[in-house]
C-alpha cells in the first residue's frame, strides 16, 4: 500500500505539472488572440484575461488526453533514471502490476473530469459564447432549446419579438405550431400572432395560418385578425445565425446531455453530434488509461539500454496518433458515415489492445 500511494503521488505529480505548464502557455496565446479579435470592441487587457480565462477551460478539457500521456512519459522516465523501477521489479512486482495503480488514477482522472470538470467546461464555454455574442453581434444567443420545444429572439428598431415553436426542421429555418410575441422598446407586449408554419426566407418569416391580436386594443380577441393566406413578417435572422446559435455540444453539462438530446429531437433538429459527445464522455476514462499504458509501452524501460529519446518519440507519436484517430472517428460519427458507438468506443478500444498487447510482449516476451 505504501508503494502504491508513493507510485500514485508520484504520477500525480507529473501530471499536475504538465497540466499547469500547458494552462500557463494557453492562457497567454488566448489572451493575445482575444486583444487581436476583438480590438475594435476596446476590450483591454483586463477584458481579454477575462475571456481567455472563460475559453481556456474547454481547450484544457479537450487536449486532456494529450497531457495524460505526457505526464506518464515524465512519471516514467523519472523513475527510470532514479532506478526506482529497477527496484521495484527486485522486489517482485512485475511491470504490469506497477502500472495498476497509474492506469486506477487516471481512470480516476477521467470520471472526475467527467463528473466535475465537464460541467465547469460547459458553464464556461457558455459564459464565453454570451461574450462573445455581445461583441460581434451586439446580443446574446438567438436560440434555446427547451422541454417546451424551441424558442427563438429577434430584433427590429421597433422592439423584440420572442418566437416559440412546437418543431422545426432540422436547421431551424421552417417552424411549425409557432407564435409570435413583438414587444416594444419598453418591454410591453404589443402584439401576439399564430400561425400554423413559419418559413424563413430572405429578411422575414412567410407565415400561413396566421391569427393576430392586438395587445394594446382593450379587447385583443374582439379586434383579432385570421388569415389563411401567407403573411410576410420582417426578420433579421440567417440560417447561419440560427445554425451558429447551437454552439458545441461541449456547452451542455454532461449530467444535461440526455435530457437536451431528447429536447433536441422533440423539437425537430438532429441530436447526433450530441449523442456522440455523450457517448465519448462516456469512454473518457477508458481513453485515460489508454494513454497510460500507450506511455509505459515505449518509456517503462532503464534507461541504460539507451535510445530514450528515441522512445519518448515514439510515445508521443502513438499518443497524438490516438488522439488524431479519436477526432478523427467523432468526425466521421458527426457526419453519420459510421455509428455513434463505434465512433465513440472503437479508438480507445484500440488503444487499450494495442498498447497492451506491446507492454505483455516486452514484460513477458
Amino acid at each position: 500500500m505504501t508503494l502504491s500511494l508513493y507510485i500514485a503521488r508520484r504520477f500525480l505529480g507529473s501530471v499536475g505539472k504538465v497540466f499547469l505548464a500547458f494552462l500557463a502557455i494557453l492562457l497567454l496565446i488566448d489572451m493575445i488572440e482575444e486583444l487581436r479579435r476583438f480590438s475594435d470592441a476596446g476590450i483591454g487587457l483586463t477584458g481579454a484575461a477575462h475571456l481567455a480565462l472563460l475559453s481556456v477551460p474547454e481547450t484544457m478539457y479537450r487536449i486532456l488526453p494529450l497531457i495524460i500521456v505526457m505526464g506518464a512519459i515524465a512519471n516514467f522516465l523519472g523513475l527510470a533514471r532514479s532506478s526506482e523501477l529497477v527496484v521495484v521489479r527486485a522486489a517482485g512486482r512485475s511491470g504490469l502490476r506497477f502500472l495498476l495503480t497509474p492506469l486506477l488514477v487516471s481512470v480516476a482522472l477521467g470520471l472526475l473530469a467527467v463528473a466535475l470538470f465537464n460541467p465547469l467546461v460547459a458553464a464556461t464555454s457558455k459564459a464565453y459564447e454570451d461574450m462573445r455574442s455581445e461583441l460581434t453581434q451586439g446580443g446574446r444567443s438567438v436560440l434555446s432549446v427547451a422541454d417546451t420545444g424551441l424558442w427563438l429572439r429577434q430584433g427590429s428598431g421597433e422592439g423584440q419579438t420572442v418566437i416559440q415553436a412546437a418543431r422545426s426542421n432540422l436547421d431551424g429555418t421552417e417552424l411549425f405550431g409557432v407564435t409570435f410575441l413583438g414587444f416594444d422598446q419598453a418591454g410591453q407586449p404589443t402584439r401576439r400572432i399564430e400561425a400554423e408554419t413559419a418559413k424563413l426566407v430572405e429578411g422575414a418569416w412567410q407565415l400561413t395560418g396566421t391569427k393576430t391580436w392586438d395587445l394594446t386594443a382593450a379587447n385583443p380577441e374582439q379586434t383579432s385578425l385570421r388569415e389563411a393566406g401567407p403573411v410576410a413578417l420582417p426578420s433579421d435572422l440567417t440560417p447561419e445565425r440560427i445554425r451558429d446559435s447551437f454552439g458545441t455540444p461541449s456547452a451542455i453539462a454532461f449530467w444535461n446531455l440526455p435530457g437536451y438530446i431528447a429536447d433536441l429531437e422533440r423539437a425537430g433538429f438532429s441530436a447526433q453530434s450530441y449523442k456522440l459527445w455523450y457517448q465519448m464522455e462516456l469512454a473518457l476514462p477508458m481513453l485515460m488509461a489508454a494513454m497510460v499504458l500507450v506511455a509505459a509501452g515505449f518509456t517503462m524501460r532503464h534507461v541504460r539500454f539507451g535510445g530514450t529519446g528515441k522512445m519518448v518519440l515514439f510515445a508521443l507519436l502513438a499518443g497524438f496518433g490516438f488522439f488524431f484517430l479519436r477526432n478523427f472517428a467523432q468526425a466521421l460519427g458527426d457526419s453519420g458515415q459510421i455509428p455513434v458507438l463505434l465512433a465513440a468506443w472503437s479508438p480507445p478500444v484500440a488503444a487499450v489492445m494495442l498498447s497492451l498487447g506491446l507492454l505483455l510482449h516486452l514484460e513477458d516476451g
